[in-house]
């Protein structure tokens, strides 16, 4: 695998205040539309990382002729985990930033993240954006509001004049990007989990290594907005176990860490604290961590 991954580092400049890496697996006029929100909107220079998986629909030709971008490039798809890891070796800031390539940034969406960052002064924490997407979700960190699903009916100044409006109270329970991270932190605990390849359920996999280094802010900010035209990757991946690999690895399930550790999407109360489960949920998850041996 490693062999059929190549490296292109063009740029040569220090200095950069974060660096946000976008894995993309033949998706090139969303990619555009990413990247190109990033430069319109972003309020600091970010080092941009494309992580290139087959790329056979002339995203690496696009990529090519965008000079202040590096990029990695696999001819197979190597999916989220390994995407992300390969990443690192390039990365030349101290922040970790994680955007899919299938989401559009609103105005000051990083220095929003960033404010967040200066008030909290230290480096154990996950912070999140807010995504507003078109369908409603059992995600209970977003925003529902239809401003297109795919590029052709995407209503982008639509939207830029009503993103302000949609502003939210920061909520708890960070865990999906677009997501911030201090690089000691994503060393510390090892980046992303490959068992969870090709992604599913890497995400609450990595809050959870986090939560086991001794990260408890775990925080999504309302008022750094993201559109997500909604998984334009993940539909196309073939269903693994994860939800299975997440209870067999830490011996409950990834709804009961979240909703009960993290409290995802409840306005945001502070630093998250071990919760006392009762029998009844104890046995309940023992009962499924056997079921998933079989």
């Amino acid at each position: 695998m490693i062999e059929d991954i190549i490296k292109y580092q063009r740029t040569n400049q220090s200095g950069y205040k974060y660096s946000i890496l976008i894995p993309t697996w033949n998706n090139i006029e969303f990619l555009k539309v990413c990247i190109n929100s990033i430069r319109r909107n972003s309020f600091y220079n970010a080092q941009i990382i494309v992580i290139i998986n087959e790329g056979n629909d002339g995203t690496v030709e696009w990529i090519e002729g965008q000079n202040e971008i590096d990029y990695l490039y696999s001819k197979n798809n190597l999916g989220i985990c390994y995407s992300l890891n390969i990443a690192r070796s390039i990365i030349k800031s101290e922040y970790l930033v994680y955007v899919n390539d299938d989401m559009y940034v609103l105005p000051n969406w990083d220095l929003e993240l960033f404010t967040e960052i200066e008030h909290i002064g230290h480096k154990s924490f996950m912070l999140s954006g807010t995504m507003i997407e078109p369908a409603d979700t059992p995600n209970p960190c977003v925003i529902v509001r239809d401003y297109g699903k795919n590029i052709p009916d995407f209503k982008e100044e639509l939207l830029l004049k009503d993103y302000k409006r949609l502003f939210v109270n920061d909520w708890n329970g960070s865990t999906l990007p677009p997501l911030i991270l201090h690089i000691d932190m994503w060393d510390l605990v090892g980046g992303m989990s490959i068992e969870f390849s090709p992604g599913l359920y890497s995400d609450p996999d990595l809050s959870m290594k986090l939560f086991k280094a001794g990260v408890r802010l775990f925080k999504g900010k309302g008022n750094s907005l993201v559109y997500h035209f909604g998984s334009k990757s993940t539909k196309r991946v073939k269903q693994t176990g994860g939800r299975k690999t997440f209870i067999l690895k830490w011996g409950f399930t990834s709804k009961l860490f979240t909703e009960k550790f993290l409290q995802k999407g409840k306005s945001f109360s502070g630093e998250v604290i071990i919760p006392e489960l009762n029998k009844i949920t104890l046995l309940i998850n023992k009962v499924k961590r056997i079921i998933s041996c079989w």
